[in-house]
């Protein structure tokens, strides 16, 4: 059977005008039966898969089966000596993005915030990945929850944004949730009957933190109350490279500075093959970034769901060396989640999906609390970051409409440096697969 997200996607891509065509709605002053309310409801996963018309079932599992021959056209098991990349169906295709987002993006443990965003009991903020629109919370009582931000009554989101709340009420019709998640206030219910108000509180989702970085797990099978123990989501979200991480600085002693996002359009993936050809594209696209590297002693090991580059910083008279310090460290957390140590900064990347052609990228910065107050120190380290994301989105976006065109298909490794690269691809096709 279909996973009623895939369906759901899908059904965005494919069917949505056809299937408007035979959904036929009640007036709203009409009293209307239980068969007619799932189809009003269509958007609801427990009412989606009975609100299909049988034909157009079949045509979401031939458009899956298409999905996953394009998955099969790259092949993990050739080395990378003789491999060619994924075909440019994958960063191009709507029905094999949909895919990608059930069996990647709707699965798993996903970064989606920092302790900082939560540090106090009211604290929320909110989010989406994919169709999966959340919000994480800390209670009264300082317990940390996560929710999918829809309202039971009738699918509103329910909050934006970050900050305070004592409650989450309905822009809609003002049906009020604790920060538990429990139903406080339904209006206008007189008459309703089985209603069952324990049944009615918002859909919860698994929530961890490790180090500074709040996460979220999308299984539907893994619903869960309360936060997940930081040892459990380490070994499965980093297994190994944990500790090594932690071991090189990704800890929560640096302080929060600021957040940049950029919408760039190309597929995410794009985003993180640049990420991951070891420094292959640095000498020749970021000359300033180069100044303050030694890129001969460019180093990459892989892991579990993790590769980590590291390479030695520059000269000491080099301004980009005090940003860069004497080593810098790159740790990619497949499949979408870049963590960047170097001298007294931190920044981690978070690469969303937008789109078969587009993504949206949160840059988060982290600095030394020796330095918060060195203002003048911030602005200049942002300047050169800013100035070496811009240069990567020209990239990213040429390789995009490169990837349209017929005259490329797939292309080759570099064996010596892109071993991350075809690490993460590899790993893809697993998940994909599957």
């Amino acid at each position: 059977m279909i996973n009623l997200q895939m369906m759901q996607k899908l059904l965005t891509f494919h069917q949505i005008s056809q299937f408007k065509q035979k959904t036929h709605f009640e007036s709203a002053n009409k009293p209307i039966n239980q068969s007619q309310s799932n189809e009003i409801f269509v958007r609801r996963c427990s009412d989606l898969e009975n609100s299909l018309q049988p034909n157009c079932v079949e045509e979401i599992n031939g458009i899956h089966e298409k999905a996953r021959k394009l998955v099969q056209e790259f092949h993990p098991g050739i080395p990378i000596e003789e491999a060619s990349t994924p075909p440019s169906s994958w960063y191009t295709d709507p029905d094999f993005y949909a895919l990608e987002l059930d069996q990647v993006f709707h699965k798993g443990w996903h970064p989606v915030g920092y302790t900082d965003q939560i540090r106090d009991p009211r604290d929320f903020f909110t989010g989406s990945l994919g169709s999966i629109e959340y919000v994480v919370c800390r209670d009264e009582k300082g317990m940390l929850n996560a929710f999918h931000n829809v309202c039971r009554h009738h699918a509103s989101l329910l909050a934006s944004g970050m900050g305070k709340k004592a409650c989450f009420v309905c822009p809609y019709h003002g049906w009020t949730y604790g920060l538990n998640g429990a139903l406080i206030k339904a209006t206008r219910i007189t008459g309703i009957k089985n209603f069952k108000v324990n049944e009615m509180g918002l859909v919860p989702l698994k929530v961890a933190i490790w180090g500074p970085f709040v996460l979220i797990n999308f299984n539907e099978e893994t619903r869960h109350e309360g936060e997940v123990n930081s040892q459990v989501v380490a070994d499965e979200w980093l297994g190994s490279t944990a500790e090594i991480l932690s071991n090189n600085g990704v800890d929560t002693s640096l302080d929060y500075v600021c957040r940049r996002t950029y919408t760039i359009e190309c597929n995410w993936k794009v985003f993180c093959d640049n990420y991951l050809d070891g420094g292959y594209h640095v000498p020749y696209a970021h000359k300033g970034l180069a100044s303050g590297l030694q890129l001969d002693s460019y180093s990459t090991k892989m892991f579990e769901k993790v590769s980590i580059q590291i390479c030695e910083g520059g000269a000491t008279d080099n301004e980009e060396f005090v940003r860069l310090g004497s080593k810098a460290l790159y740790a990619f957390v497949y499949p979408n989640f870049m963590i960047n140590r170097y001298g007294p900064w931190m920044d981690t990347n978070l690469v969303l999906p937008l789109g078969p052609r587009r993504c949206k990228v949160v840059f988060d910065y982290f600095l030394n609390a020796s330095l918060k107050g060195d203002t003048t120190f911030i602005e200049k380290s942002l300047e050169e970051s800013e100035k070496v994301q811009l240069e990567d989105i020209t990239l990213s976006e040429a390789v995009q409409r490169g990837l349209e065109s017929p005259a490329y298909n797939v292309g080759r490794y570099s064996p010596s440096v892109e071993m991350a690269m075809h690490h993460f691809h590899c790993l893809l096709h697993e998940n994909l697969r599957k």
